[in-house]
């Protein structure tokens, strides 16, 4: 085991951080070594692999009780000893999957077949938007930590000349039967770990796994209309599958920043609109902003405070691109909190020509009740 890498220390966190702690601590870790803050930083870059390989580990329950137990190597910066297949492991049935294939079908095959091809694992990522970004739509760059293809074996795991050989204990089928009483269950090859095949002679690059951490950088089409926390799927774009397999799907996550004016309201959006005393009423005709310039709205003598008025059609485009949401504005009576001499003086004027006491209605009900 000499060399092989302490996660938790590569986190900062301790042996026993909850789930949240080391998601935490790997969020923070990651905005600071991301490498489109360090731009031709190999350091911050090497160290962001590292911070990314750990958090792999630690956050999926089964690769960390193996990588507990003392499992691995979790191979990938420089630790001896070759590749093992087995410290990635997970579900029953996915141990090399886990890795290489998150979603990707299971190991299996009858007599005689070969083990089937493990398909490359899912990943996922977030990426920051502005408000009119998610709304009108962007292209974003992102940078991706993943595994790609050994440029050394092309993937294959095996020293370049050589190939792998098929399993002696499970003859390429990459599962073997185990008796459980009147039971027999099959489960992942323990000699090849559910590939099929064993490499005698592993490729000096990639320690036979076939794949190099790395960061792949792309530009993302956002479409119009995503909100915070809207999951976009890139096809294809996952981790590469382990020795040709095909590779895994990337997942986008948007975290939209708020806008100073509009607040989203599902399809729909909001925008609170001030007016003045004299406004509410008698009416009038204001200005209102919209996502594309300013619109018009009549406001009707007598507006209270809280009303809403709806602009139709005028909202962000439904992720389906079928038609947009609307905009609601509501107007909230602007009160000063302090008052000139000659506003005072208006005041005190309407008070004397405002004649009533809005309040007897109430007092009256109340009375009638008891």
């Amino acid at each position: 085991m000499a060399g092989r890498p302490d996660y938790y220390k590569t986190l900062g966190v301790g042996k026993n951080a909850s789930d949240e702690e080391i998601k935490k601590s790997y969020r923070k870790l990651a905005r600071k070594y991301h490498p489109d803050r360090n731009s031709g930083d190999k350091k911050a870059e090497e160290r962001f692999k590292e911070i990314s390989q750990a958090y792999d580990v630690l956050s999926d329950p089964d690769k960390r009780k193996e990588y507990d137990r003392g499992g691995g190597p979790f191979g990938g910066f420089g630790v001896p000893g070759g590749f093992d297949p087995s410290s990635f492991g997970g579900s029953f049935g996915d141990i090399l999957s886990n890795l290489f294939g998150g979603a990707g079908g299971r190991t299996a095959g009858g007599r005689g077949g070969r083990a089937q091809q493990q398909r490359g694992r899912d990943l996922e990522t977030e990426v920051s938007l502005t408000f009119d970004q998610a709304v009108h739509g962007a292209q974003v760059p992102l940078s991706v930590p993943t595994s790609q293809p050994c440029p050394t074996c092309g993937g294959s795991g095996a020293r370049p000349g050589t190939t792998p050989k098929v399993c002696p204990v499970c003859e390429g089928r990459g599962v073997e039967a185990q008796s459980q009483g009147i039971f027999s269950i099959s489960q992942p090859c323990s000699n090849c770990h559910g590939s099929g095949t064993m490499i005698e002679d592993p490729c000096s690059t990639c320690g036979g796994s076939g794949a190099q951490r790395s960061v792949r950088r792309l530009r993302v089409n956002i479409p119009a209309g995503v909100r915070d926390g809207s999951r976009i799927r890139l096809a294809g774009k996952g981790e590469a599958g382990m020795r040709g397999a095909p590779p895994g799907d990337l997942y986008v996550i948007t975290r939209v920043k708020e806008s100073p004016v509009f607040k989203r309201l599902g399809d729909n959006l909001e925008v609170e609109v001030p007016l003045t005393i004299p406004e509410a009423v008698r009416g009038g005709v204001i200005e209102v902003p919209t996502l594309n310039g300013t619109k018009r709205l009549r406001v009707a003598a007598g507006t209270k405070h809280g009303t809403v008025q709806r602009l139709r059609g005028e909202g962000p485009q439904h992720l389906s691109g079928k038609g947009r949401g609307d905009i609601h504005y509501r107007f909230v009576i602007d009160v000063p909190s302090s008052l000139s001499p000659e506003q005072s003086e208006a005041i005190d004027k309407l008070s004397e020509v405002m004649n009533g006491d809005p309040r007897a209605k109430l007092f009256a009900g109340a009375a009638g009740k008891s």
